[in-house]
């Protein structure tokens, strides 16, 4: 009895503490539900002098559930909407195997319209459900902001939804940095990676190979496009190590493109 009695304190115990795993796995309703198993359990101990602690055990239970229900509702409500803008975007590409997510028959207005859909449906509580509000606003935010860099990998070929595999390989990539050379800093990486990349490949053939899944023009637009997003991370970059020849750089370029204008206007006919 002793024995039982603590494998049951250690479910509980378990079930405040079970750990998360995002962005799917939430740790806290995950083991919210868990309790939930085990107070329902606790109801059907009968009340003896043998069970007294176990009785004791399920009143503290049902207090903890009591208190937490309205909160865990929400956070279900979140986990529930969070699943539909996960099956939206066709995320994780695994779990959709016959969509087609990389250059299949699911195109990106498709996946824009439909998580336009979603916007527009959901409208949780802010004052009475904190979590849903705090997924409306992220979502408004990441969406507005964000939400036309995630739709290419539906039109190119090739283009993964996420860097995902890209970041475990330069993770190993460290790791092995650190294991060779015995130091903390793997900065090298930074300028050499590509290099590492290309040596861990089973040949060059095999790495053309995956490279060529993409098209030229599709690769030299979104190199462009790569360019262009750099240039304010580069300006505060180049601003920070020397501001006045970076500013006087600025002054420059505005004063050419005044000339320029000005002599296609006075290039215009009357």
């Amino acid at each position: 009895m002793i024995e039982i009695e603590t494998q049951m304190r250690s479910a509980i115990r378990d079930a405040v503490n079970r750990p998360s795993r995002k962005p799917f796995h939430w740790g806290g309703l995950t083991g919210y539900q868990q309790l939930e198993g085990i107070a329902l359990a606790l109801h059907s101990v009968a009340p003896e002098a043998e069970t007294a602690y176990l009785c004791r055990l399920s009143m503290q239970v049902d207090r903890a559930v009591d208190q937490n229900r309205p909160l865990a509702q929400d956070v279900a409500g979140a986990h529930l909407w969070l699943t539909r803008i996960a099956d939206g975007l066709r995320y994780p590409p695994s779990s959709f195997p016959a969509s087609g997510l990389l250059g299949g028959p699911v195109s990106s207005d498709q996946v824009r319209a439909e998580m336009e859909d979603l916007l527009q449906q959901f409208h949780p509580d802010l004052k009475r459900q904190p979590a849903q509000a705090a997924l409306y606003s992220a979502w408004h935010r990441l969406w507005k902001t964000c939400g036309s860099d995630l739709l290419p990998c539906y039109d190119i070929p090739g283009l993964p939804p996420d860097n995902l595999k890209l970041e475990a390989l330069f993770e190993g990539l460290r790791c092995h940095q650190r294991r060779i050379s015995g130091r903390k800093s793997t900065r090298p990486l930074r300028d050499f990676g590509q290099y590492q990349v290309l040596f861990d490949a089973q040949s060059q053939a095999e790495l053309l190979q995956q490279l060529q899944q993409t098209s030229e023009v599709d690769y030299q637009a979104q190199r462009r496009r790569l360019a262009k997003a750099e240039e304010p991370r580069q300006l505060f970059s180049r601003l920070h190590r020397d501001p006045a020849a970076t500013a006087r750089r600025l002054v420059d370029q505005h004063a050419t493109r005044r000339v320029e204008l000005a002599r296609a206007t006075a290039a215009l006919p009357p």
